[in-house]
């Protein structure tokens, strides 16, 4: 009797996986929400830019009201307003921010600051999430409120967590349902970096306006 000695390819093994992967992925449709999110962030970053090159060109002078905020208001009031923004749903745009920071002295050093509080805010947001389910009828009402977040969440890991960080997705929402879920904190905290890519992104086409 031959005993079978064939030795197992390692890269045939790995396109298998990733063919196996690129499967999953066309069935759950991950390509496809990929598209639409992208096609859904280059119109908003597209839409910002011209309402904002309008508003400046017919209504009012928005380098002088940006450099007017930065004489205003002390640089740690922004950053908070900002910060709370980020942890508690992401009520304010961050494209507003990026802008402000535009007019700073060391414009790059405070969009710097921006990702890391973006990125901190989304940390606490995490653990909003996870002390939710000491809560029962506060977590059932989460739940329901960003019920597709968790699916998706759920379905794509830690591709989601990315995508909620550089594509227009609120971060501390993805966040949250990462808590809820007991997502993996370390896998979080890595994933959750793409953050500062997001910040950089838009920096470079914001920073070439102002």
């Amino acid at each position: 009797m031959k005993l079978n000695n064939r030795k197992i390819n390692p890269n045939q093994v790995t396109v298998k996986r990733l063919v196996l992967l690129n499967r999953y992925y066309r069935i759950s449709r991950f390509y496809e929400f990929i598209r639409n999110t992208s096609v859904k962030g280059g119109v908003i970053i597209a839409a910002f830019v011209l309402l904002i090159v309008g508003l400046d060109y017919f209504v009012l002078d928005f380098d002088a009201l940006l450099n007017q905020l930065v004489e205003t208001y002390s640089a740690g009031k922004v950053f908070l307003v900002f910060f709370l923004s980020e942890t508690f749903l992401g009520l304010l745009p961050p494209e507003i921010f990026i802008a402000w920071a535009s007019k700073a002295a060391s414009p790059w050093l405070f969009l710097f600051v921006l990702s890391f509080l973006s990125y901190l805010g989304g940390v606490l947001s995490y653990f909003a999430g996870n002390r939710l389910f000491l809560i029962p009828t506060v977590k059932d009402y989460i739940e329901i409120k960003i019920k597709s977040h968790i699916v998706n969440l759920r379905k794509w890991g830690a591709l989601f967590i990315v995508i909620g960080a550089l594509l227009p997705l609120p971060h501390s929402i993805v966040s949250v349902a990462c808590g809820l879920i007991k997502f993996n904190f370390r896998s979080y905290l890595l994933w959750a970096l793409f953050r500062f890519g997001r910040f950089a992104i838009y920096a470079f086409i914001i920073f070439q306006i102002f």
